[in-house]
């Protein structure tokens, strides 16, 4: 952590959220404001889409309680961005999910945490809308002039279990998302087969929105051994997948600035 740097901690949609805030303003009223706003944003949307909330709009949408009509605005939003990555995908990226009896079961999951954090970064822009402080849940959003080097950290299993390698890249503009199973376990599947997929130990993607580059780190996760194949279709995307066996590839998709580079 680099001096005259303040960092804000918090736990929302059951996971951890941080800000660390640099610069003139990280320590004066104006930051501590804009980090409660977040939260706030945070907290009202796990209320609307938490799957583990019986009284929030997704949960009693899925149990077919309450019409799409009947939700707040978001939901439809977070459904159309769930079916077009669905149908870009291939489907191995779906917003719907096989229940314990092999019904359909609603979990936009898979959007709604980085479609959340880039509206919650909303709230740290500056009054003419040029400066953001990224705001980070293990994704980076990054929309400011300066550069960032976030270190992508993965876990393999191989001659050296569990040992960390890091690769790190500069980002001028945009999102850094990953998925993997290094913290969570085998919580990710293809959605074509219910089951997870192999050969992939964890997907890092650049792009210029965290939505997307969270959907697609997950899309190119689930696609298994053709995730880098998969990954390098995807315009202005770059990234790095990290295989199971522990080595690595670089991917920059059609238009893409390379967003992920160095050695290990």
């Amino acid at each position: 952590m680099s001096p005259g740097t303040v960092r804000q901690v918090g736990h929302v949609m059951n996971l951890p959220v941080s800000l660390a805030i640099r610069g003139r303003h990280a320590a004066d009223n104006r930051a501590r404001v804009a980090w409660a706003r977040v939260m706030a944003e945070l907290r009202e949307v796990d209320a609307v889409f938490s799957t583990y909330r019986p009284d929030s709009f997704v949960s009693r949408l899925g149990r077919g309680e309450i019409a799409l009509d009947d939700c707040p605005p978001e939901v439809a939003e977070v459904l159309a961005l769930g079916e077009l990555a669905e149908r870009q995908s291939r489907g191995a990226f779906r917003v719907r999910r096989a229940g314990p009896a092999g019904e359909a079961v609603l979990d936009p999951t898979g959007v709604v945490k980085g479609w959340a954090v880039e509206r919650a970064a909303d709230h740290l822009r500056g009054p003419g809308g040029d400066r953001l402080l990224p705001v980070r849940r293990r994704r980076h959003g990054l929309p400011d002039p300066g550069p960032r080097r976030p270190t992508v950290a993965h876990r393999h299993r191989g001659p050296a279990p569990h040992r960390p390698a890091r690769r790190r890249g500069a980002v001028h503009t945009g999102a850094v998302a990953t998925s993997g199973t290094a913290h969570r376990g085998g919580h990710l599947v293809d959605a074509r087969t219910g089951r997870p997929p192999a050969g992939v130990a964890s997907v890092t993607v650049v792009a210029a929105s965290l939505s997307w580059a969270d959907i697609d780190a997950t899309a190119a996760y689930a696609h298994g051994r053709d995730a880098a194949r998969w990954l390098r279709t995807r315009p202005g995307r770059s990234g790095l997948v990290v295989w199971s066996d522990g080595s690595t590839t670089l991917v920059d998709g059609p238009g893409a600035r390379p967003g992920v580079t160095g050695g290990p």
